[in-house]
Formats: C-alpha cells, structure tokens, sequence
C-alpha cells in the first residue's frame, strides 16, 4: 500500500496529523499534508486508512 497526498486539494486540517503524527506532517509555510512514511505497514496501515476516511478535504488516498 502506497500513500497518495493531493497538495493541491489539502486545506490544512491537520486531521492525519492527529490520527498519526509517524505517517503525517504539515508544511511550515502552508499547512498542507506532508506524508512521512508513505508505505506504512502493520498498525501503521491501519492509521493511514483511518486518516483517508476522516480527511475532509479527501486529499489523502491509498493505491496497491
């Protein structure tokens, strides 16, 4: 699994942060989604899908 961030849709939520700070960051000058960990396996898996469901910009999306 491979996670996807669409910058241009993010709004800076932060809510992947929240679910997850080992996968997500934000970008100091914007506040759009930086993903750290862009193929996360076992419980991080589980986050990753967790924060795709709650963003509410849907900038987040899983491929694989």
């Amino acid at each position: 699994m491979k996670i996807v961030a669409d910058t241009g849709r993010c709004v800076g939520a932060g809510q992947c942060v929240l679910t997850d700070p080992r996968l997500f960051d934000q970008d100091e000058d914007d506040g759009t989604v930086v993903v750290l960990d862009d193929a996360p396996e076992g419980d991080l898996a589980d986050a990753a899908r967790e924060a795709v469901e709650i963003c509410p910009s849907q900038a987040l999306s899983l491929h694989g």
